[in-house]
């Protein structure tokens, strides 16, 4: 086990990089001056920690695990040592990554192309839920940048005619930890296993779990490990709260809160696809801009929420875990934990949707009496004790009549969605934010909640 020492001592040779924070450009860590306007343009002034760290290991040909809290700048730490390493030898299918969510696989080809548009970079998004024929298409074009989900990438390995990568020089695995709790081992062995050996591979990710310990031994030569900060921890200024209440009430303690903190714009975690539309569909029966993001929406539908969301035509956005990772929105002021998540460190992942980059932000978590040992987890992971968000119950119970009929027509509107689906496939998904479709909203009287007066 000599391996592990060698990094560590790696990683203490960088201490001081980090302390020099303050003085470091990007020029300063490498990057081509073509890369450094791009930064500019895109209002990166200077670099994070986390770049800092691994861009000037990476410029040198060293192989990278990179532990970073989300929102801590992971995407440019790889894809400025990609694109400058392009620049030196042009080629095409120069560069793979591997990311967990279609949703991350178009936000970092996003950053691609806006970092490489001077220079004419292009990129490929290969993910499932999208046409498999322009995905051909798009490949057999040979991008220099590809970014894909495991599963759809191995469709087209083995069976796009002529589509290889036996010249790839980078390989990327993004959010590695999630890539591997979903799941898609034994994708990611098929990827290794068709790639060249003679490459560079960074492995990315907000935890150092066992399953990338083994994959960082597989895929890795003599890697460099850049950690940002070791334990677990959310940003300072986030402000956490939590909500003790009986599980009947969520409903209702979730109106209040959208009420009490109207103007702002909300994340709302539901643990599944079903409980995300049936919320979603509740919020419109009274008023509220609510749009759903979970993974039983078409790819087309996904994209749409969250661009619609992205654009404030949504000031609410309710999602399954499809969205709790790497999505940079940076307009989000209030995460609300509707469902508590079941493993702790996606509590760090939710969170980190709000207060990004030196921005302040609110996070509540609704803990029901089922709850309470999910809770305590979280409380033992960040390593505080969280304070109760305020509320005046008795308000809360005012809003439990009007909560009550809006559920009843949110049951109705998901009954005949499904049978509306069951009858025509060609349809299916097509209330998933038709406003039009939305008509029992008129029948919940008046619409938004009004604040009362006189508080």
């Amino acid at each position: 086990m000599a391996a592990p020492e060698e990094h560590d001592s790696a990683t203490e040779a960088l201490q001081p990089a980090v302390q020099e924070e303050e003085t470091k450009t990007f020029k300063d860590l490498g990057v081509t001056d073509v890369l450094c306007e791009a930064c500019d343009q895109l209002g990166w002034t200077k670099p994070t920690k986390i770049q800092i760290e691994a861009i000037p290991l990476a410029l040198q040909g060293r192989d990278i695990i990179g532990l970073a809290e989300t929102g801590s700048g992971k995407t440019g730490a790889f894809a400025l040592p990609i694109l400058n390493a392009l620049l030196e030898t042009p080629q095409r299918l120069f560069a793979l990554v591997l990311t967990p969510t279609r949703e991350l696989a178009f936000q970092i080809s996003e950053q691609f192309e806006a970092l490489g548009s001077s220079i004419g970079v292009q990129s490929a998004v290969i993910v499932g839920g999208i046409d498999s024929m322009s995905q051909s298409l798009a490949l057999a074009k040979k991008p220099h940048i590809i970014i894909a989900t495991p599963g759809r990438l191995i469709d087209h390995l083995e069976n796009t005619k002529g589509f290889n990568l036996r010249a790839l020089k980078y390989l990327v695995m993004d959010e590695a930890d999630r890539i591997l709790n979903m799941d898609f081992e034994t994708e990611v062995d098929k990827i290794l296993k068709v790639i060249p050996r003679d490459r560079k591979t960074f492995l990315f990710s907000a935890t150092m779990t066992k399953k990338v310990q083994k994959l960082q031994r597989a895929a890795l030569k003599n890697p460099v490990k850049c950690a940002v900060s070791s334990k677990y921890q959310t940003v300072e200024k986030l402000q956490q709260y939590y909500l003790f209440i009986p599980s009947k009430f969520k409903d209702t303690y979730l109106v209040y809160i959208l009420n009490e903190l109207a103007g702002n714009s909300f994340m709302i975690f539901c643990s599944t696809c079903n409980n995300t539309q049936r919320t979603a569909l509740l919020l419109r029966n009274l008023g509220f801009t609510a749009i759903p993001l979970h993974g039983q929406m078409s790819q087309s539908k996904r994209l749409g929420s969250l661009n619609k969301f992205k654009a404030k035509a949504r000031s609410i956005l309710l999602a399954t875990d499809v969205a709790s990772r790497g999505l940079d929105i940076p307009h989000v002021d209030v995460v609300v934990n509707f469902d508590i998540p079941t493993h702790s460190k996606d509590y760090i992942h939710r969170v980190g949707r709000t207060a990004r980059a030196g921005r302040s932000g609110k996070a509540i978590t609704f803990v029901t009496q089922y709850d309470v040992e999910l809770f305590q987890r979280i409380e033992h992971l960040i390593g505080k004790k969280l304070p109760v968000f305020p509320t005046q119950d008795d308000e809360v119970m005012m809003l439990t009549e009007r909560v009550t009929e809006a559920q009843r027509f949110a049951r109705m509107e998901l009954r005949e969605h499904g049978e509306k689906k069951k009858r025509t496939r060609e349809d299916a998904g097509d209330n998933d934010d038709t406003e039009g479709a939305m008509g029992v909203r008129n029948k919940v009287a008046g619409g938004r909640m009004k604040k009362r007066k006189g508080r």
